[in-house]
């Protein structure tokens, strides 16, 4: 019996209850290949996952790690493609931090030779999620104002970077001076730095006031919220009439917005689940995956790493995001 190591949770909990375990090699079925995995993007759902917080519950044992690059290593039943040896990267919702994983055929893509794996692995979600966002859900135009809030987060960079590609004028917000300069370096027009924490009243309003200073008038078209907390009634108030309010994430809690703001703005509050989209448009997800990595290939996007852990440390990894310091992706090396 061919034995793998994986990192597994084995009970709910933060990440001391981890466990890097020995565990048999699964074999694909039909429609489905083995991919050995090369490098697992770390994502902040990783956390919740793991205790029974986020949207899907895997029965345990079971492997945290969403987003994966590795190389095809054996198929199942009526697979032909993508063929054994190739390169590909894939969502697998859990099970990546192992060093052999089972996927769809179908959910794998094959990526550019020039691409490094640390690099597949951290390019998914993050572009993914902000592409659905901005293209998708908020129609984000050339010449419209976005402002990005955790701006040096995963996601937040790839929203920076993919706002000034399609050419719209980015505001970036963060809570650092170091992570504004990374904000500047992916294409931010403008920066605006916040106090790290929750936002009393007066804070509030100064934040409020200088978006819309940095936005103009009438305000922000699009705002992307990767943090939720007492940074979204601000922002929603310095939105421009007709704007739309992205919901991405809320590590700094769910916030209440007074629904009488997006009445006398007449703006929208638009929610963004990557997941659930991939689900129900999958042939559109294939379409957003190619079209992210010609912007690769172009050198117009490319993601930032900001640690790279191998599989012993992929525990330490995901502990990482709960500090709110990382500025781009942690990724696990296998």
């Amino acid at each position: 019996m061919a034995l793998m190591r994986a990192v597994q949770s084995v009970v709910p909990g933060g990440t001391d209850t981890l466990e890097l375990r020995e565990i048999e090699v699964p074999v694909p079925g039909a429609g489905e290949i083995l991919l050995n995995v090369q490098a697992v993007g770390v994502n902040y759902p990783d956390l919740l996952i793991i205790e029974d917080k986020y949207q899907y519950r895997p029965e345990r044992p079971f492997s945290p790690g969403a987003e994966v690059s590795g190389i095809v290593a054996a198929l199942g039943d009526g697979v032909e493609e993508p063929v054994i040896g190739t390169r590909v990267i894939a969502m697998s919702g859990w099970g990546g931090m192992s060093e052999k994983i089972i996927l769809p055929a179908e959910k794998c893509f094959a990526i550019p030779d020039e691409m490094p794996m640390d690099e597949a692995a951290a390019f998914l979600m993050t572009y993914g999620t902000s592409w659905h966002a901005l293209r998708d859900r908020a129609q984000l135009k050339a010449g419209e104002t976005l402002l990005v809030l955790g701006a040096a987060g995963g996601v937040g960079l790839a929203a920076v970077e993919l706002g000034a590609a399609i050419g719209a004028k980015v505001i970036a917000a963060a809570s650092s001076e170091e992570k504004l300069a990374a904000a500047r370096e992916a294409g931010a027009a403008e920066t605006l730095l916040y106090p790290a924490g929750v936002l009393d009243k007066n804070t509030q309003r100064a934040f409020s006031r200088k978006i819309r200073e940095l936005a103009g008038n009438p305000g922000a078209n699009v705002i992307y919220d990767p943090v939720g907390g007492s940074y979204a009634e601000p922002a929603l108030r310095a939105i421009a009439r007709g704007g739309r309010y992205l919901i991405i994430g809320f590590p700094a809690g769910i916030p209440s917005l007074p629904f009488n703001l997006p009445l006398l703005k007449e703006c929208d509050v638009r929610g963004v689940f990557w997941g659930s989209h991939i689900e129900h448009d999958p042939e559109g997800h294939a379409r957003a995956v190619s079209e992210l990595l010609a912007l690769y290939r172009e050198g117009r996007i490319r993601p930032r790493i900001h640690s790279r852990l191998p599989l012993e440390q992929g525990a330490e990894a995901i502990d990482m995001l709960s500090t709110r310091g990382v500025m781009g992706k942690v990724v696990v090396t296998i």
